[in-house]
């Protein structure tokens, strides 16, 4: 039997990782992500609880692009115009598994000397 070791996102808890290092990446984006949503639900009150969320994650996952704009590098942002829209993950995300190793036929005994 193969042991594998996953490790679990401790603010997605439907979300597996096979890195720890990936693992606290997804924890600290979606703390960030936490964080900018309360700041936008104060800045513009009128905006929904789904709209504040989704900006949120949006600005955290892009948060390198967002941090040259705002050091005197505002065509940075260009990056993120160009760029295909993302979709943001809703309710339920992807659950980020390895694939299962195929089964294998267990090895034949040596047969014994007569």
């Amino acid at each position: 039997m193969a042991v594998e070791v996953v490790y679990r996102s401790s603010r997605d808890l439907e979300r597996l990782f096979m890195d720890k290092a990936e693992a606290d990446r997804h924890d600290k984006m979606l703390e960030l992500a936490e964080l900018l949503a309360e700041v936008l639900q104060k800045a513009v009150p009128s905006l929904s609880e789904q709209q504040v969320e989704e900006a949120g994650i949006y600005m955290a996952k892009n948060r390198d692009v967002f941090a040259k704009a705002f050091k005197s590098q505002p065509d940075a942002l260009s990056e993120l115009i160009n760029a295909p829209a993302e979709v943001v993950e809703q309710v339920a995300p992807v659950v980020e598994e390895a694939a299962a190793p195929e089964p294998t036929k267990p090895a034949k005994a040596a047969k014994a000397p007569k």
